[in-house]
């Protein structure tokens, strides 16, 4: 399964965007692969503004974000692994999304095999309880 984060990080831009806002990137600075103005890390995390009037060739990718920017009027390319982002809001707002770890990537291990329950679909592994509880399902016509 593919990674959630980048498909919310688009989202979110997108919905700030479309409602005029400025979208704000929190990123992780101390986190392999990230290439940021490190005059302006503080406690470890940079705020980026990531709208499309404050960067040039913004680049949403599914492994990475990069752009050009000016920081104190010196140009410089930057570079922000998707699991880096901890969070994307709206500057006006303060509206947006915090990001679990567990929305970085998929989780390591096999992959699950092929289902077995009904239309194919793999069921759910039972609780430590020992009981799975069984979903109501209704056919809605």
């Amino acid at each position: 399964m593919k990674p959630r984060r980048p498909y919310l990080l688009r989202a979110m831009h997108e919905w700030i965007t479309d409602n005029g806002w400025t979208p704000h990137l929190v990123v992780d600075a101390g986190c392999k692969g990230v290439e940021v103005p490190r005059q302006f890390v503080q406690d470890g995390k940079i705020v980026l503004n990531v709208s499309w009037s404050a960067t040039d060739r913004l680049q949403l990718g599914n492994e990475e974000l990069s752009f050009t920017a000016r920081f104190g009027g010196t140009p410089m390319q930057v570079r922000v692994p998707v699991a880096a982002v901890l969070a994307l809001y709206a500057r006006e707002t303060q509206q947006g999304m915090i990001f679990a770890a567990e929305d970085a990537a998929p989780p390591d291990g096999p992959a699950p095999p092929d289902g077995d329950g009904p239309d194919g679909a793999s069921p759910a592994p039972a609780p430590a309880g020992g009981k799975r509880p069984r979903a109501q399902l209704k056919v809605v016509k």
